[in-house]
């Protein structure tokens, strides 16, 4: 008998819990944040540093949502210190098996792990740098160990005032990450394993995406525009539909997850773009419209959207993008809101089986601007 996706990855994740092996080397992917030696961490941390080791680290508070996320407090010997290594690290994991179903199954995990190791060195734009960056196939476990951010930066929230400048630095980042990658080699060569947006909406779909998303529009009935509720049952078909439009778009690397939280701010004013587990080859018009729709306020994006969406064009020509005409962009903007309209009403109800991703005040505030922007764009109507 043939295991179903989710059968392997329970029987892997028991498998594993049973072996309970130690992580010693930097190839090794630790079990749990409390199985993290001091071992391990010297080979992550101190491998360009002859001598360097870690002598103790202190676990910070867990934060889990759709990864489980921890901070880690070290210290060194005196050659480590010396050094000036750093003294702490964030780190983004799936430990939990939650976790690793929903991941796995939207390959979450190979996108990101895919980024930092093959695409991040080379863009020149405001990103989390990884200090290794790795993953099971089989059974979905994985880490990412970041420098820490400390101080330095702050992420948005669905609470933060978004002005015409600070949306034109989230353009400017998106232009450089597409015009860097349109019809570049690498499209074809290392970053081929990533998916394309098609294939990874719709291997997230096979694992009970559909009633998530319908159950999540039932329950915004009250902040949803009304012309938009009424046809909720068009919903679902409408985004599969824009899916198949959109495949025939050329393709370039997208973040695909670009909703303001995932946007942070230096303290020297920079803005830098994290959480990268929805990379994938796509268009870019799903990067820009999930941005958009997601950072603005719904009055801010009905009177500023097709002057933002002219200065991004104009940016990934000057980023050696592709030159495009407003109304062409447009028509590929609206193809993209569906999918990012999923996103949300799937993570105000998400399945049993999916961790809890977003508070549901977050979610409600970013279904609110996504359904009000479906029903601008008429976006049931594509043809």
């Amino acid at each position: 008998m043939t295991l179903t996706l989710a059968e392997r990855i329970d029987a892997a994740f028991a498998a594993e819990q049973a072996a309970q092996s130690v992580a010693r080397t930097r190839c090794d992917i630790p079990l749990s944040y409390e199985a993290i030696t001091n071992e391990w961490l010297t080979a992550v941390l101190c491998s360009e540093t002859t001598g360097a080791a870690v002598t103790e680290h202190r676990l910070g508070p867990p934060d889990d949502g759709t990864n489980n996320r921890r901070r880690i407090f070290v210290n060194y010997n005196e050659i480590g210190q010396a050094a000036n290594l750093p003294g702490s690290v964030f780190c983004k994991a799936t430990f939990g098996l939650a976790n690793r179903q929903m991941l796995g199954h939207s390959g979450g995990v190979l996108c990101e792990v895919t980024f930092h190791n093959e695409a991040r060195h080379l863009l020149d734009i405001e990103a989390p740098r990884a200090l290794m960056a790795n993953f099971d196939p089989v059974s979905f476990r994985s880490i990412v160990v970041f420098e820490d951010f400390g101080d330095r930066a702050s992420f948005c929230s669905e609470e933060t005032s978004v002005d015409l400048d600070f949306a034109r630095a989230q353009l400017d980042i998106l232009a450089r990450l597409h015009g860097r990658f349109a019809d570049s080699p690498e499209l074809a060569g290392p970053l081929s394993v990533l998916p394309t947006w098609y294939d990874r909406f719709h291997n997230l779909a096979t694992f009970h995406l559909e009633d998530s998303c319908s159950a999540g529009v039932d329950a915004s009935e009250a902040f949803l525009p009304p012309e938009l509720f009424t046809r909720r049952a068009e919903i679902w078909p409408a985004t599969m539909h824009s899916l198949e439009l959109m495949k025939e778009l050329p393709l370039t690397l997208c973040h695909g997850d670009v909703h303001l939280k995932n946007w942070y701010q230096c303290d020297d004013g920079r803005i830098g773009l994290g959480d990268w587990g929805v990379t994938h080859r796509g268009h870019w018009s799903r990067d820009l419209a999930y941005t958009l729709t997601t950072a603005l306020t719904i009055r801010d994006r009905q009177t500023h959207e097709n002057e933002l969406v002219a200065y991004y064009l104009d940016r990934l020509a000057a980023a050696g993008g592709p030159r495009v005409s407003v109304d062409s962009a447009m028509r590929a903007y609206r193809l993209s809101i569906p999918s990012a309209f999923a996103f949300w009403t799937l993570t105000l109800k998400p399945d049993p089986a999916f961790p809890d991703m977003q508070p549901a005040a977050t979610a409600r505030v970013f279904i609110e601007r996504l359904g009000q922007a479906m029903a601008d764009h008429k976006a049931l109507d594509i043809g």
